[in-house]
């Protein structure tokens, strides 16, 4: 049985999460960093994880890359960053 947590999530959305937060500092980070992180291929990032990431308001798309949104920090119980605000724009 997969591990689907309260908001869907399945652990691999969930490391993608966390590799964005811990590794990336919130981000932005691109596709090609995150998969590369993750050992996953671009595609899977981009058409299977991040279409329902985007659509729960967990990560936002920048002109720079893939950014944690608060709700993201706030899911995994995660600090927020001061400048979060900044990196969003």
């Amino acid at each position: 049985m997969l591990e689907v947590d309260a908001l869907g999530l399945t652990p691999l959305d969930r490391k993608l999460l966390t590799v964005l937060i811990e590794r990336f500092n919130g981000g932005p980070a691109g596709v090609s960093a995150l998969a590369a992180a993750l050992s996953e291929e671009p595609a899977t990032i981009s058409e299977v994880h991040e279409p329902f990431l985007l659509q729960l308001g967990l990560i936002e798309r920048t002109q720079r890359g893939r950014v944690a949104t608060r709700t993201a920090y706030e899911h995994l119980g995660k600090e927020l960053p001061t400048d979060l605000n900044q990196k969003l724009l």
